[in-house]
């Protein structure tokens, strides 16, 4: 049987007349499947808890923004609990859709359980590794998934590959994204002699960027997206990242120590904790804080309990938003109070990374461009010019991904120390915008503010990775509401430290925010509603 099998005609015949003509292939089949641009250089079946990491995955946990941390942050690669996987088929493969192309996708396929899904998850930062912590976490739950390293290898602060080479910034910026999408549903459907029933995305920052241009350029991908944190206004946050850059870096007595971080934030919690009536070192709406850093300025010499007048300017840069200084138009959000204790992020003491890389690399093409130099007025239109959409994903039209039925579930940690929250709200209110109004979106689109997570829940440069809410199944949630049919009205998260839970709150859908009714333990959920609050 295995000889008469043309994998080719098998994949158009069952897209033509939308049923199994075979029963499932074998995972060493596959290695025969003809797909369109693309070639599989291994097919083979992975015992239960026998997975190990292929050599030389790049190390993503040195890139100093942008991490990906839906699931275990790729810091945690060597704790992943690959021992506990089930058996799957593991496939990888490359794709070659231009000449200059070379995107790797691995997809794994449960040998057995196989829940009927497909899970897609995203990548952080410049991407360059398959997700593989991403991948088994889903695969755990019993469905198939897929990963793309997005066309490119390194580490995810990583730019360089895009000097000289305009197709791979396109397989960055959305198409090894969808040819990853269409390939693994064609390779399931090879699989198990049927498609994916549903296909769900999962991914925070770049992976929250990546579920939004899916929406956006090829709605009818995936009927669920779970889009963190997205990074999809890539050119103004980079430049925003640089805006902060300037100022802590204007000149030796700028520059904020992370010694002084748990300072100005103290100083945050003590102004503005108690406003939404629980004192419990959570701000439930940093918009309402006021604070100004210079409370904090010193009244002597410089100490570690004080501000210096221009560290309290370069504290000032971090919260407000980049602005074009001849128009004065926003670019970019700023960070919210809260986000302290993480600046290390965008205010290190050696700028760098993923922002660098864009401008010197796609928009200058210039390996010798310094940060120093980006003027924030021609600049910053230069840099829209060049990406022209490509890694954008600004288009509030979801028209299309909203009337196939598809659903979008949006979450950002108020505490974010790398992407503005408030990028999340633009984001959404444009999209309530374009299509007529709140309640013509609520039962496609929720976005969820959490408070005091920082960046896709955890980022390694944090005491304690925060102080708010650490945990919750988004997941799950999604699955309630595309299969029960149950939209997410609120969502109980939780603060889990050493494996404790200590707290749990209620997430609530934008603008709704948790609000303490008065009695019982501050630490449970039961005792908050959510409700719109008053301005």
């Amino acid at each position: 049987m295995k000889a008469l099998i043309n994998f080719g005609s098998l994949i158009f015949l069952i897209s033509f007349l939308g049923s199994p003509l075979w029963a499932k292939a074998s995972c060493a089949d596959l290695a025969s499947l003809a797909l369109p641009d693309a070639r599989i250089t291994l097919a083979r079946s992975v015992a239960a808890g026998s997975f190990t990491l292929p050599d030389r995955v790049p190390n993503s946990s040195a890139a100093p923004v942008f991490t990906n941390a839906t699931f275990p942050p790729p810091a945690a690669l060597a704790e992943v609990p690959f021992k506990d996987l089930p058996a799957f088929c593991r496939v990888v493969m490359s794709i070659r859709p231009s000449k200059d192309s070379d995107i790797s996708v691995e997809i794994w396929m449960p040998l057995s359980g196989w829940n009927g899904k497909l899970m897609a998850v995203g990548n952080g930062g410049w991407a360059g590794a398959i997700a593989y912590p991403e991948m088994s976490a889903a695969l755990a739950r019993g469905y198939a998934t897929t990963s793309t390293d997005t066309g490119h290898k390194g580490t995810n602060g990583d730019a360089s590959f895009a000097l000289g080479h305009p197709e791979k910034v396109i397989d960055f910026g959305y198409r090894s994204v969808h040819e990853m999408t269409l390939k693994a549903k064609a390779t399931i459907t090879a699989f198990y002699g049927n498609a994916p029933k549903l296909s769900y995305w999962n991914g925070c920052s770049t992976g929250g960027k990546e579920g939004l241009k899916e929406a956006q350029m090829f709605p009818t991908d995936f009927n669920a997206i779970v889009a963190g944190a997205p990074s999809n206004n890539w050119t103004h946050l980079n430049a925003q990242f640089i805006w902060v850059a300037q100022a802590m870096h204007k000149d030796e007595a700028s520059y904020i120590p992370p010694a002084k971080y748990s300072l100005i934030h103290d100083a945050v919690l003590r102004a503005c904790d108690a406003q939404d009536g629980v004192k419990d070192g959570v701000l439930e709406d940093p918009t309402r804080c006021k604070f100004d850093p210079k409370v904090l300025e010193c009244k002597g010499p410089d100490g570690t309990a004080c501000l210096t007048a221009p560290q309290v300017d370069a504290a000032r840069a971090v919260y407000s938003p980049a602005t074009n200084p001849r128009t004065k138009q926003q670019i970019y959000p700023g960070l919210m109070p809260g986000s302290e204790l993480g600046w290390a992020a965008q205010a290190g003491p050696q700028p760098g990374g993923i922002p660098y890389g864009y401008f010197k690399y796609v928009v200058f093409k210039d390996p010798n461009w310094d940060y120093k130099m980006l003027n924030f007025d021609g600049d910053i239109a230069l840099a829209d010019q060049a990406d022209n959409g490509i890694i954008n994903a600004t288009d509030p039209n979801l028209q299309a991904f909203f009337a196939h039925g598809g659903k979008l579930l949006q979450y950002h940690g108020w505490g974010d120390n790398q992407i503005s929250p408030l990028n999340s709200i633009d984001y959404y209110n444009r999209v309530v915008g374009a299509m007529g109004g709140a309640d013509k979106v609520k039962d496609s689109y929720r976005l969820f503010m959490i408070p005091g997570m920082p960046h896709c829940r955890a980022d390694a440069r944090i005491p304690r990775g925060g102080d708010g809410l650490n945990s919750f199944d988004s997941i799950s949630v999604m699955e309630q509401w595309v299969e029960g049919g149950k939209p997410p009205d609120r969502i109980v998260a939780s603060r889990v430290a050493n494996g404790v839970v200590e707290q749990t709150r209620p997430l609530c859908p934008y603008p709704q925010i948790a609000s303490y009714k008065g009695t019982g333990s501050t630490n449970d959920a039961a005792n908050f509603a959510c409700r719109v609050p008053q301005r």
